[in-house]
């Protein structure tokens, strides 16, 4: 009985999971674009069509992967919902708990779910508690799951993520001639990213040596729960900084790459992940780094960064100050990065998951043979919402 990998199609983070192990593990893959559409109903009314199409959707899906020949391992947490409705083992991946904490009121980290999102996410948790193994990408993720959902300790394997290795020292693209500090996220409430744009308003109106150096602001906006972009904008006015700060969308790898290179310093204030790769792709291309205090960023960036409490706005001010204006500190943070995000690679957690693959299958080829049987499909045969060819 081996495992085969759900792969979702997408330009999100956790797309970029399943595709990385997809690539790097040699096992059956299948691929759809199911969690893409989660992702777009976020936030949509409870008493809709969209809400019968999930339904039916969820319920399919679920019904194939219990005919599927193997066990399948879901990289994300979303498809918690499908494995709450399988009646076969099942692996899953969860990269954190920020919608659980806004479900249950903390934040919002991103947004509070309506009537019909917490619906969907307590089945998600259910089915996160129902899996035979929980692959997480750092201790504190996996604190969280033995504190908040109840997990059992053994369930749950850490298992870093890697980092692309078009990250890495590359002098080319900048998006302004000035030097800059660069945040790389989203403007969700989580990412905190009103924190520095006050730390950065404070810092050029007493630093007057730092005139010229512009905030450059890359990623996207987020989801459709909330107008972020209005609220960002609205700040940076308040504040009188609408000169210095640079929107940039989405762009290559490559060019990223670049900009990681060129910045000054890389600011990472978030509230809370559960890996964090903006700070790590960083580290990976020789960029210094000041990231928030607290969840698993003092575990994930270790002695490569300089550290703030999130909150501290006046903090966040005399740590851009202090990099900014001492080369050697920069020199010796970027040299401590560069060793840091080595050992962060897809080789290292694709060997991981295998070993969880393993043990798994280990545990359970002998017991789905007294499951009542189901008519089989093969991997290689099987039909997806998106149609996408699968790949072994």
């Amino acid at each position: 009985m081996t495992v085969f990998l759900v792969a979702t199609l997408g330009k999100g983070s956790l797309d970029l999971y399943s595709m990385r192990l997809a690539r790097y593990l040699d096992v059956p893959v299948i691929r759809t674009d199911i969690y893409q559409r989660v992702f777009e109903r976020f936030n949509k009314p409870l008493l809709s069509l969209s809400t019968l199409d999930e339904i039916r959707e969820t319920w399919q899906f679920a019904r194939k992967m219990d005919a599927a020949e193997g066990i399948p391992h879901f990289p994300s947490h979303h498809f918690g919902r499908v494995g709450f409705m399988m009646k076969k083992p099942f692996i899953i991946t969860v990269h954190d708990l920020i919608r659980y904490f806004d479900m249950i009121g903390y934040g919002p980290l991103i947004h509070r779910p309506n009537v019909k999102d917490r619906f969907w996410l307590n089945l998600d948790y259910h089915g996160v508690k129902k899996a035979a193994k929980i692959i997480v990408p750092s201790g504190r993720t996996k604190l969280d799951l033995m504190k908040f959902l109840g997990v059992p300790e053994d369930k749950i394997r850490v298992i870093y993520h890697g980092v692309d290795e078009v990250f890495k020292p590359i002098k080319g693209w900048r998006p302004c001639e000035e030097p800059y500090v660069l945040f790389v996220g989203s403007e969700h409430p989580r990412k905190n990213l009103t924190t520095l744009l006050i730390a950065f308003g404070k810092l050029k109106k007493e630093y007057p040596e730092f005139r010229d150096v512009k905030l450059v602001k890359a990623g996207r906006i987020g989801g459709g729960e909330e107008d972020f972009r209005r609220r960002t904008l609205e700040l940076i006015k308040s504040l009188g900084i609408e000169k210095d700060v640079v929107f940039v969308d989405w762009i290559s790898q490559e060019s990223l790459a670049s900009m990681y290179t060129n910045a000054e310093v890389f600011a990472f204030p978030s509230l809370y992940e559960g890996f964090g790769w903006p700070p790590v792709e960083a580290m990976a291309c020789g960029c210094p780094v000041i990231s928030s205090n607290t969840s698993c960023m003092p575990e994930i960036l270790g002695d490569a960064a300089l550290y703030v409490n999130p909150r501290d706005v006046d903090g966040w001010k005399e740590a851009l100050a202090l990099i900014l204006s001492d080369s050697n500190l920069r020199r010796k943070l970027a040299s401590r990065a560069l060793e840091r995000a080595k050992f962060f690679t897809w080789e290292r957690a694709a060997k991981g998951t295998l070993e969880v693959y393993r043990e798994v299958e280990e545990q359970y080829s002998h017991k789905l043979k007294l499951l009542e049987p189901l008519p089989k499909l093969e991997v290689s045969k099987l039909e997806l919402p998106c149609k996408v060819p699968v790949s072994g």
